[in-house]
């Protein structure tokens, strides 16, 4: 059995890096992790005014993301932080009462041009999530921060850097590992 992980990809951009590697990861991991992207391209901004009736895109994503076993984040680096949209995919994530991501075991990877690979932005996406309402289970000292990554794929979208492959294949047993134990503690 797969575990079921939703990625919830911070980007907009239809070339976007991070869901490239995203979809990489899920080839490569196929037989240990069902990875399913899910987009925040079509959510509503977050407002007071519509947070006990959210729009239906939001209802649908709050819902894609809870039909998971663990959640992924996927986030390029903006300005030193995380993209608004993912920000904003967050803030609805964190409303409404029913703590969709409290408590599910997840982790972290980031992708950019950049030399430093989205280390800002993963930063300040862990100090949002250690809010209570969003809280999930974060792999530690795992970082995975991809940079140079448009040199590091091939013209189908593939990773063909050895050295950032074995990192992953390495973060991933860390993940599969934490996530088991986890599950043991859930289960006790």
């Amino acid at each position: 059995m797969t575990i079921k992980v939703k990625a919830i990809i911070g980007s907009t951009s239809s070339t976007s890096y991070n869901l490239k590697l995203v979809n990489f990861m899920a080839k490569r991991y196929e037989d240990q992790l069902t990875i399913i992207p899910v987009l925040i391209n079509d959510l509503d901004m977050f407002s007071i005014d519509n947070e006990s009736e959210p729009p239906a895109a939001v209802r649908a994503f709050k819902d894609d993301v809870k039909d998971s076993d663990a959640v992924l984040f996927a986030t390029p680096e903006y300005n030193f932080s995380i993209p608004g949209a993912m920000k904003n995919a967050l803030d609805w994530l964190s409303r409404g009462g029913d703590f969709t991501l409290h408590g599910k075991p997840g982790f972290i990877v980031g992708a950019s041009m950049g030399m430093f690979g989205s280390i800002r932005a993963q930063i300040h996406l862990r100090e949002i999530l250690s809010n209570p309402a969003l809280a999930p289970i974060l792999l530690p000292s795992n970082e995975v921060y991809v940079g140079a990554i448009h040199n590091k794929l091939n013209e189908a979208g593939d990773i063909v850097d050895e050295a950032t492959i074995t990192f992953l294949d390495t973060v991933v047993e860390n993940f599969l590992t934490f996530y088991r134990k986890q599950q043991a503690v859930a289960e006790a």
